[in-house]
């Protein structure tokens, strides 16, 4: 998996691309996200729109990615959702815990 990085006013917008699966994307987007909180970013956007997909381990380390940023004051939004990855969110019950959005300048325009 890459994950490339781009600004969007005060908004860090994390454009993933790529299976977040274990063994391959997890120590990208940890690293991404720890890389993140020492430069003070407080607003982070994932993008998904090149995720075909991901598996219990790499949904894991979405919900840590979210958790860390949360303990320090910051806060997550996911923008462009796959099918495949919506419907794993709607089962495992985590859309209702992020925020979705299908258009990137609504979703940094919320934070």
């Amino acid at each position: 998996m890459k994950i490339e990085k781009r600004k969007k006013g005060d908004v860090l917008i994390l454009d993933l691309k790529g299976k977040i699966l274990i063994g391959d994307g997890i120590d990208e987007l940890r690293e991404a996200i720890n890389n993140a909180l020492k430069e003070k970013e407080t607003k982070i956007l994932f993008n998904f729109a090149e995720v075909p997909y991901l598996d219990s381990t790499g949904l894991g380390e979405v919900v840590r990615s979210y958790t860390s940023i949360k303990k320090e004051g910051g806060s997550v939004k996911i923008v462009n959702l796959t099918n495949k990855v919506k419907d794993l969110l709607s089962v495992t019950k985590l859309l209702t815990v992020f925020d979705t959005f299908e258009e990137e300048e609504k979703a940094v325009s919320s934070f």
